[in-house]
């Protein structure tokens, strides 16, 4: 009973004095909402990344020239300085990977595609060995994807992304219609699945050609990504690397303790680094939302100061009714954690709210965990009875029959 009683005391107080109730919580909301929103951008961004960014599957990985991340000049210059991917490298892997299921090799750059006196900038256009769609985890939504015959015969079909048929094409059935890629006239015969958007970038903006009409059209000289799939368990990855690896360095005679001229890298490698990133992202800003929560603790202790000054003789008249120390300190101390989780609560509904409307207008996934709702108000809670132990402690040291002569 005393706990609900004090708990009413407190919501009767911040009734009461409105004003003074939205100038002392709004650090505690701040710094919760702060809280919140970066657990739901990067636990969202997280779960994003490790199911699209990075979704080939687990037992996909990729054979490259150049580091997918590049962080440094110097990193940059020295992938530059290798030998490029060929087909026959491609294919070499492809026929020798005992433990490897699928194998595919992918070429890109950004284009213009033109259709009906309408055109696309930056569209990215694919070069796809016929394997390469599974491998991408795309999925046709209309039509069919790429047939072996496509790629011998370096056939001018395409599959195209939905920003193509929805921004050049029109209404209508897209398959069959014709599009030009870089002036070359192209045969739609697929359209994959749509992706939506990531962190506000369009993922449907691209077409795929077969890997050999690519060549024809951009030249011999770009060099490949191979895409391999180990088929089986975690063991039948690690044989399926090994052979790979040592079937590229033996095609580009790297001596035995020289580091490899190329990049075999996982969804590890991806996920390791944007985990470092996101992690490192979250502490700043937690760390700023916790100076909110600290300024806002401070003015809960202030305001907590003086309602002490103003309810003296209130202390006073219970403690010459009975009341004992501890009762005095539990009151104030319920009080002052009851305002923070009022802040708390509204700090938790203002960041999942601005993490939404973040999702909806910038297209940066979120994903809100029941945990940091908890933890949003635990931290509040515990900022309320944190900077509420020296008001509630003053209260409870206060002589009875000096508080009751206060007012007198």
């Amino acid at each position: 009973m005393q706990l609900l009683e004090a708990f009413k005391l407190a919501m009767q107080s911040l009734w009461a004095n409105k004003l003074r109730s939205i100038l002392t919580l709004i650090g505690v909301v701040m710094g919760v909402a702060s809280v919140i929103m970066v657990i739901t951008l990067v636990n969202g961004a997280n779960r994003y990344v490790s199911t699209k960014l990075s979704g080939y599957g687990a037992d996909v990985f990729t054979v490259s020239r150049m580091s997918s991340v590049i962080l440094t000049p110097e990193e940059y210059f020295k992938f530059q300085k290798r030998k490029i991917l060929y087909m026959d490298d491609y294919r070499a892997v492809r026929d020798a990977c005992t433990d490897c299921g699928e194998v595919g090799a992918l070429l890109s750059r950004s284009t213009n595609v033109v259709a009906n006196g309408h055109s696309s900038n930056n569209t990215e256009v694919r070069g796809y060995t016929w394997t390469m769609l599974a491998l991408n985890n795309i999925e046709i939504a209309l039509g069919r994807g790429f047939t072996p015959a496509d790629e011998d015969h370096a056939t001018k079909n395409v599959i195209v992304g939905y920003d193509i048929v929805d921004n050049l094409l029109g209404a209508g059935d897209p398959i069959g219609k014709e599009i030009r890629v870089d002036g070359i006239p192209y045969t739609i015969v697929g359209v994959g699945e749509r992706q939506g958007k990531t962190l506000g970038q369009s993922q449907d903006n691209w077409v795929a050609i077969p890997i050999t009409a690519y060549q024809q059209t951009y030249g011999y000289n770009d060099s490949v990504t191979i895409y391999a799939r180990a088929h089986g368990d975690a063991a039948a990855m690690e044989r399926a690397k090994d052979q790979v690896r040592v079937l590229m360095r033996t095609r580009r005679h790297v001596r035995p303790g020289e580091p490899d001229d190329f990049e075999l890298e996982t969804n590890d490698t991806f996920l390791d680094l944007w985990k470092q990133i996101s992690s490192i992202f979250a502490y700043v800003v937690l760390g700023l939302a916790s100076i909110a929560l600290v300024v806002g603790g401070v003015v809960i202790m202030n305001i907590m100061l003086v309602s002490v000054t103003e309810r003296t003789r209130e202390i006073g008249v219970r403690k010459a009714l009975g009341a004992k120390r501890r009762d005095v300190l539990l009151q104030f101390l319920i009080e002052s954690a009851s305002m923070a989780l009022v802040g708390g609560a509204f700090g938790v509904m203002g960041g999942v709210l601005v993490g939404k409307l973040i999702t909806i207008f910038v297209g940066f996934p979120t994903a809100v965990p029941v945990w940091a709702i908890f933890l949003g108000l635990l931290l509040a809670g515990a900022v309320g009875i944190f900077f509420g132990v020296y008001p509630a402690s003053k209260a409870a040291r206060l002589d009875p029959v000096v508080a009751l002569r206060a007012e007198m």
